[in-house]
């Protein structure tokens, strides 16, 4: 029968004796040589009294993806408290809208949220549209729906690269650009610009695509499929990502519709809200797509809901490929579309709509409208109100990336200092949308 012996054993942790030697800790071991039991003396974690210390996370671009300042309260490297600090970036966005014309406004959407550029330029030519009382033809319908769902897979890329460095993943940062460069190579193709792309009129769009061009679209929903499971195989199941990740900046479905949150924020803590599905617009609800759910809220289940939302764009890709109608992608209206340049040399009256265009600028009647999309990040919606000129009196922009940043001060407190940009990067911010 194998008996029980104590040993003592030198422990760096234990610090020194009286005589500047190592304390030796008493360790209770079997027979076989397991341990059972530390008996650890009463001075192996002394009692530390200390201040608390105020840290500064950012403004420094990579740290907090943008210009934000995080000040941080520490116990140790336990955060205490978090108070976030927003604009050093001083864009002015919504006073600049008040001084320009309808399409004049557009390319500062762009800016906003520059991952998400043309998804911008379609949610307010919506709510311009609506202000208007303009309804699109179904060719331009189509068209913004590939668009949209274009830019939430640009988007998503980059959260996925960018996150996969945070954490210390660099491979899948490769994949997630290369991708992404396929897709600016489309948008280049179709309209001349890749980042901020300008892509919508009140009406319409800047372009139709150009022939040829759905064959480069088809090839990337065909491949593109196999790199989400690449980086699926390499990350999901890693456990260095899930130990950084799982259980971490985690909300409850309640925390999360308190605090106003939408998109994948939401979603991963299980509350089912998509404004395609809930609220829909440019056809949504005839499309086939489901909207993933996470459970926990954490870190982990908003990497989860963001790759199955990469595929579930892919279907609804592969839907309006099918789908898209030949016809005009312009409305037949003089009002609030430009001429074709060979009549407006050659007609008077079409030179005379252009030119009151281009000087005056459209004239929406006296109203307000509100119109809100699914963006990468959650709800976008546009407000803007008319006093029947050519410049709305008022513009104002609902940013999913400013609300779901309120949350982070709930969910950083009692994580470690490491966790932060973890969780920083799991809510997907860019800075546009937040000092705007």
């Amino acid at each position: 029968m194998a008996t029980k012996r104590t040993i003592e054993v030198a422990l760096s942790t234990s610090g020194l004796d009286s005589a500047g030697r190592p304390q030796r800790v008493p360790l209770v071991v079997d027979g076989g040589g397991a341990v059972t039991t530390l008996e650890p003396p009463a001075s192996l974690e002394p009692e530390l009294e200390g201040e608390h210390m105020l840290i500064n996370i950012g403004p420094q671009h990579p740290a907090t993806h943008g210009v934000l300042r995080l000040v941080l309260e520490l116990d140790g490297e336990t955060v205490v408290r978090c108070i976030p600090h927003v604009g050093y970036l001083h864009c002015g966005f919504e006073k600049i809208g008040e001084y320009r014309q309808y399409n004049q406004i557009i390319p500062w959407t762009d800016r906003e949220d520059y991952l998400n550029s043309p998804g911008n330029n379609v949610a307010f030519a919506l709510g311009a549209e609506r202000l208007f009382g303009i309804e699109i033809t179904p060719r331009c319908t189509v068209l913004r729906v590939i668009a949209m769902e274009l830019s939430r897979i640009i988007s998503h890329l980059v959260w996925l690269g960018t996150t996969c460095i945070d954490i210390g993943a660099f491979t899948p940062f490769l994949w997630a650009f290369q991708e992404r460069e396929r897709v600016y190579n489309l948008l280049e193709g179709w309209i001349g610009a890749r980042l901020t792309t300008s892509l919508t009129r009140v009406g319409g769009m800047a372009a139709d695509i150009p022939d040829g061009w759905m064959e480069g679209l088809n090839d990337f929903i065909k491949t593109f499929p196999k790199t989400i499971a690449e980086v699926d195989k390499m990350v999901t199941r890693n456990g260095i990502w899930v130990g950084r990740t799982v259980g971490i900046g985690a909300l409850t479905a309640e925390e999360a519709v308190n605090y106003g949150l939408s998109g994948p924020m939401v979603r991963a803590a299980g509350v089912a809200f998509d404004v395609r599905k809930d609220f829909p617009y440019l056809d949504y609800e005839t499309y086939d797509f489901d909207v993933p759910v996470g459970s926990a809220g954490d870190v982990y289940d908003r990497f989860l809901v963001r790759m199955e939302e990469l595929r579930q764009s892919v279907r609804i890709l592969e839907q309006a490929a099918r789908r898209l109608p030949d016809g005009p992608v312009n409305v037949d209206d003089p009002r609030v579309i430009l001429p074709p340049k060979s009549k407006a040399t050659s007609e008077m009256e079409s030179m005379i709509h252009h030119f009151k265009q281009v000087m005056e600028g459209p004239r929406p009647p006296v109203g307000e409208s509100y119109v809100a999309v699914e963006s990468p990040k959650g709800e976008k919606g546009y407000y803007m109100v008319s006093d029947g000129t050519s410049k709305p009196v008022r513009w104002r922009i609902r940013p999913p990336s400013y609300v779901n940043l309120s949350a982070i001060p709930k969910m950083v407190e009692g994580h470690l200092l490491s966790d932060v940009i973890a969780i920083n990067a799991s809510i997907d911010i860019v800075m546009g949308e937040i000092d705007r």
